[in-house]
């Protein structure tokens, strides 16, 4: 009887613990940082950004985004163990960090890498709480993983 109980509720669980704690090490990473680009939004009158998260296996990724991304561009590594990694792309509108995202898959591609997961999201305003632009970007990587979506972009923009 208990089992039957535990394996009716598993489905309506929104995360899993792994998907909790991964979400967990994202926020910790990316609170303060998204916290500086608000201000600098703020004061250069909106001018927005995309934030990526990426992940891939059989690739040192952290080097190949390392060697790809722009001055202005922040890399965060978020999780090691399952080679994901962050990015701010400041004074980026969506259509440019989908470009950037094509090039960064291609390489990766070339190079060998699989596993691939890749999600871009554009914010416009500082009209959304930092936690909840945090919480919509994991969601669309989870979703993106659970959609089996490999070597796709998964985009969305908040306004």
């Amino acid at each position: 009887m208990r089992e039957e109980v535990k394996q009716t509720r598993r489905p309506s669980l929104r995360f899993n613990e792994a998907e909790i704690k991964l979400s967990l090490a994202v926020m910790e990473k990316m609170e303060k940082p998204l916290e500086l680009m608000y201000y600098l939004m703020e004061r250069e009158h909106e001018k927005p950004f995309v934030l990526i998260l990426i992940s891939a296996k059989d690739i040192e990724l952290g080097s190949l985004l390392k060697s790809e991304k722009r001055d202005t561009d922040l890399l965060f590594e978020i999780d090691e163990s399952k080679n994901l990694f962050a990015l701010i792309c400041q004074e980026t509108k969506v259509d440019g960090g989908y470009r950037f995202a094509e090039r960064l898959l291609r390489s990766l591609l070339l190079n060998n890498a699989h596993t691939l997961y890749c999600t871009e999201m554009e914010v416009r305003s500082t009209k959304y709480d930092i936690k909840e632009v945090i919480f919509k970007s994991i969601e669309s990587y989870i979703n993106a993983k659970k959609e089996k979506k490999e070597s796709e972009i998964v985009f969305r923009s908040l306004h």
